[in-house]
């Protein structure tokens, strides 16, 4: 079986934001896979994806707070600037995390670690909705 949704995000600000729920929320077809595979790619060249902690909140402000420090914003040798001073480095934190992540699924389910969400990385102040192409492919059990 193979399944493509594209799904909308809701608008976060700027910062790392769990969406596991909502990813799950959006697929229902999950519930019929027994073993497979879930894709998420980002279709935005200023945010990511990808998976870390999920319980501790303070881990996702530590993302932003280290990103923003190897990042920074004004650089004086960032030539693409005319889009405001936060797209140049949210672009760079994008390509330096990645578009998508890639799952196993198991008994329908997410086969994630106990401690681990996947992440959406709003890298602009002012990003707005984004779209995640989500593509499930396995068995039905």
């Amino acid at each position: 079986m193979w399944i493509q949704k594209r799904l909308r995000m809701p608008a976060v600000r700027r910062g790392f934001h769990l969406i596991t729920d909502v990813l799950v929320a959006e697929l229902p077809e999950l519930e019929r896979i027994k073993i497979g595979t879930a894709h998420f790619f980002i279709q935005h060249t200023s945010a990511s994806l990808s998976i870390n902690e999920n319980a501790d909140p303070t881990v996702r402000r530590d993302f932003e707070q280290y990103f923003n420090r190897a990042v920074p914003e004004n650089a004086p040798y960032f030539e693409h600037t005319q889009e405001g001073p936060d797209d140049m480095p949210a672009h760079l934190k994008a390509a330096m995390l990645g578009t998508s992540v890639t799952l196993p699924i198991t008994n329908g389910e997410l086969a994630l670690g106990t401690w681990q969400g996947v992440y959406l990385g709003e890298h602009r102040n002012h990003g707005g909705r984004r779209w995640v192409v989500a593509t499930i492919m396995g068995s039905e059990g």
